[in-house]
């Protein structure tokens, strides 16, 4: 099985989350994504984090995919790493062909997570453009140390069945969506699904918003 691994804190899901799932499995031909939704990033400042369970709940909401399933196995196996959780899957998934999924942003700054170059040396990984952070993320000192071992976006469907280090960029995914920006919002009482005011027209003519 082709099995891509997509981690993250999830708070909250969003549809790039979707978008980015759902590219991978048509681009690498994936047959299945696994959300590994974390019970806290060590790079990130935790307080205020939704509950796990809240978090886990709102991505399978969010997904309802048959191929797309959402796990907080990381609390169940007690890793806090991505390389430890990684470990822990190809030792009891030994025919298996996972690979990495994340978004240009986390490639920029791939070079501060633990053991990031044994992570590349576990797994193929695929990291997903978005507006802006796919700009400078291949300039970014992982997207410069492992330049040699990437992949032409041609050849990105044979991802999976390469030897690591191997990794390739994946277009197609326009999304300003963000996580972060949503957790603002949130904070400040706004709402991230509000529709832009309709248009009409009063009795004398001028168009009024409701």
């Amino acid at each position: 099985m082709r099995i891509g691994l997509f981690g993250g804190t999830f708070d909250p899901p969003h549809e790039a989350h979707v978008g980015a799932s759902l590219l991978a499995l048509k681009r690498l031909r994936l047959d299945r994504v696994w959300w590994l939704v974390t019970p806290g990033n060590p790079l990130k400042d935790t307080r205020g984090l939704a509950p796990l369970e809240k978090r886990i709940a709102a991505a399978r909401n969010l997904t309802r995919h048959t191929r797309i399933d959402v796990t907080g196995l990381e609390a169940v196996i007690k890793t806090q790493y991505t390389y430890d959780t990684i470990s822990w899957l190809r030792a009891r998934c030994p025919g298996v062909r996972f690979v990495w999924i994340m978004g240009a942003d986390n490639l920029r700054s791939f070079h501060r997570w633990q053991r990031w170059r044994d992570i590349a040396a576990a797994v193929p990984i695929v990291v997903v453009d978005r507006l802006g952070p796919s700009l400078y993320a291949s300039a970014s000192p992982a997207g410069q140390a492992l330049n040699r071992y990437r992949l032409a976006e041609s050849e990105v469907t044979s991802l999976p069945l390469r030897k690591p280090p191997a990794w390739a960029f994946l277009h197609g995914l326009k999304s300003a969506l963000s996580s972060t920006a949503l957790r603002a919002l949130r904070r400040t009482g706004g709402n991230s699904g509000a529709k832009p005011a309709k248009k009409t027209r009063s009795k004398s003519g001028k168009k009024r918003r409701l």
